[in-house]
C-alpha cells in the first residue's frame, strides 16, 4: 500500500482530496496544525493517520514519517495578511523541502496558480517562488497550475454568488474584462489524483483549466443564468484597486485581506497553456456553467465538503483551537443563564442549527446590526454563514464565530468570536440534567474592553435571555 503525505488537510482542496485518496486505497498521513480541528470519525478509515505539524516551525516536521511514497503541498497563506504571505509561503516551502529530502519520498505534487504573465500579482509571484523552492529538492516535482476554481464553498464561487444574488445592477471595476480559464473543483481533484506516482508527470508542470476562456463579466452573467436571474453589469474605469477591495469586502462574505489579494490577482489574465494532460488522464473537462450547476446540486443536497472559510484565521486562532477550549474565568465578564428543557433532543437540534439561515432565534435584527458594524470595523461580519444547516464540526465558521468544540453526545457547543472586539469572547451551550446552560464569556483588553462590555450589557441581557428561552421551547 502506497503511503501519501497530505498537507493542507483542513483546507478547501485538502478536504476534498482526502476521501478520494482513501477510496483509491492509499494510506494517508495528514498534516494539521491542530489535531482538535480534525474530525477523524468523518472518514471511518484505518488507512488514515493524523500528525500535528506547523511548517513554520522546523522542530515539528520530525513528525513526518521517512517512508512516504509521495506528498501533496497544498499550503497557501493568501488570506493570512496583505503584506507577509509571500514570506510565510516561502518559509513553509523551504521547511517542507528540507524535511522531505531526508525521506524516501519519490514525488511531490504542488497545486499552484497559472503564472504565464510577465507581470504577476503578489499572490502569483509567491506561488512561482514556492515552485522554485520545491523544485530544488531531490524528489520528482509535479506542478499543477490552476486559475479560478469553481465549486461549492470556494472563495471565487461564493464571491460571485454574493454579487449575483445580491445586486440586480452592478457598477463594477474594469477588471471585469480580465480573461481567465476557470476549472471545476471536480476536475482539479481528478488532476491531483491522476498525476500521483505517475512517472510521465515527474519533473513537469501543467496548466490546468476548463474548456472555456471567459472574462469575469461573462462568468457573472453565466452564473446569473444558472440562477435564473436577470442582471445588469456596468463596468467603470475609475474604481481603484483599493475601492475595488472595499467593494468586494462589503458586498460579499470575503475578508478584507483576502479581497485585497483577490483584486490584485484579478487584474492579471490567467489563461492555461495548452497541453494534453486531461486526455492522457481521461478527464472530461466541465464547462463553467456545468461546474456551477454541480455546485448548487451539492448545496441543495447539503453535501458541501469544504469551504474557503475552513482555513484558520490569523491572530489568537493561530495558536490552535486546543488552546481556546478551556474558557478563562479570571479577569473575565460572564453572562450565565440556565433554563429547564422539556425535550433535550429538540433543544439540541436547535442549538446545532443556530446561525446561518436559521438565525439566532431572538432579536435577529440586532445580530445583523452587529454583523454590519463589524464589517464597518474591518471584521468578518455575519456573511460567512455556515456550511451545513444542521451539522457542525470543530474548526468550521459559524457567522462571525469559530466552532471550538462541538460534541453532540456530550450536548456541548463552544464558539469563539472572530468579530472585531477589544478583547476575546466565547459563547457556550450545554445541556445537563434537563437544564440548558448558556454562558457568554468576555476577556477584556484594557480599559476599552471594560467600557465595551458595560456598554453592550443591556443589549446582552435582552438578547441572551430571549435566545435561551427560544432554544428551550
Amino acid at each position: 500500500m502506497k503511503k501519501i503525505l497530505l498537507t493542507g488537510a483542513t483546507g478547501y482542496i485538502g478536504k476534498r482530496l482526502l476521501p478520494v485518496l482513501l477510496e483509491k486505497g492509499y494510506e494517508v498521513v495528514c498534516c494539521v496544525r491542530d489535531r482538535q480541528r480534525f474530525d477523524v470519525s468523518a472518514y471511518n478509515s484505518e488507512n488514515l493517520r493524523i500528525i500535528e505539524v506547523d511548517f513554520l516551525n522546523k522542530e515539528t516536521l520530525t513528525e513526518i514519517p521517512d517512508d512516504m511514497d509521495a506528498a501533496y503541498f497544498l499550503i497557501h497563506s493568501m488570506s493570512a495578511s496583505t503584506g507577509d504571505f509571500e514570506k510565510l509561503e516561502a518559509t513553509a516551502a523551504e521547511n517542507f523541502k528540507n524535511r522531505l529530502q531526508q525521506t524516501q519520498v519519490k514525488q511531490v505534487v504542488y497545486l499552484s496558480g497559472i503564472i504565464n504573465e510577465e507581470k504577476l500579482s503578489k499572490h502569483l509571484s509567491s506561488r512561482k517562488r514556492v515552485e522554485e523552492i520545491l523544485a530544488s529538492g531531490p524528489y520528482n516535482l509535479t506542478t499543477l497550475r490552476a486559475g479560478i476554481i469553481v465549486g461549492s464553498g470556494s472563495a471565487s464561487f461564493e464571491i460571485i454568488r454574493d454579487l449575483v444574488e445580491k445586486l440586480p445592477v452592478m457598477i463594477a471595476p474594469k477588471w471585469l474584462k480580465t480573461k481567465s480559464q476557470p476549472i471545476a473543483i471536480r476536475n482539479v481533484i481528478e488532476f491531483l489524483t491522476g498525476v500521483l506516482l505517475n512517472e510521465q508527470t515527474y519533473n513537469h508542470s501543467f496548466d490546468i483549466g476548463g474548456p472555456e476562456i471567459l472574462n469575469y463579466k461573462e462568468m457573472l452573467l453565466q452564473f446569473a443564468k444558472v440562477r435564473k436571474l436577470e442582471r445588469t453589469i456596468i463596468s467603470v474605469p475609475v474604481m481603484t484597486p483599493k475601492l475595488s477591495s472595499y467593494w468586494l469586502y462589503f458586498v460579499t462574505s470575503t475578508s478584507y485581506k483576502l479581497a485585497v489579494n483577490l483584486v490584485n490577482s484579478m487584474k492579471v489574465e490567467v489563461i492555461a497553456r495548452k497541453n494534453d494532460l486531461h486526455q492522457k488522464l481521461g478527464i472530461n473537462l466541465l464547462t463553467y456553467e456545468e461546474a456551477v450547476r454541480i455546485a448548487f446540486d451539492q448545496i441543495a443536497q447539503q453535501e458541501v465538503i469544504s469551504s474557503w472559510t475552513d482555513a484558520l484565521s490569523t491572530g489568537n486562532l493561530v495558536k490552535g483551537i486546543s488552546q481556546l477550549i478551556e474558557v478563562p474565568v479570571f479577569g473575565c465578564y460572564q453572562d450565565k443563564r440556565k433554563i429547564n428543557v422539556q425535550d433535550e433532543s429538540k433543544t439540541l437540534t436547535r442549538i446545532w442549527s443556530i446561525g446561518g439561515e436559521s438565525g439566532w432565534y431572538y432579536a435577529n435584527a440586532l445580530w445583523r446590526l452587529r454583523g454590519f458594524t463589524d464589517k464597518l470595523a474591518g471584521g468578518v461580519g455575519l456573511r460567512r454563514g455556515r456550511k451545513n444547516p444542521k451539522e457542525i464540526t470543530t474548526g468550521e465558521t459559524l457567522d462571525f464565530w469559530r466552532v471550538i468544540y462541538a460534541n453532540r453526545s456530550e450536548k456541548r457547543l463552544l464558539l469563539y468570536a472572530e468579530m472585531k472586539l477589544p478583547g476575546e469572547a466565547w459563547l457556550e451551550f450545554k445541556i445537563e440534567n434537563g437544564e440548558l446552560l448558556q454562558t457568554a464569556t468576555f476577556r477584556p483588553l484594557g480599559l476599552w474592553g471594560r467600557i465595551y462590555w458595560n456598554a453592550v450589557k443591556p443589549f446582552h441581557g435582552m438578547i441572551f435571555n430571549g435566545m435561551i428561552k427560544k432554544l428551550a421551547q
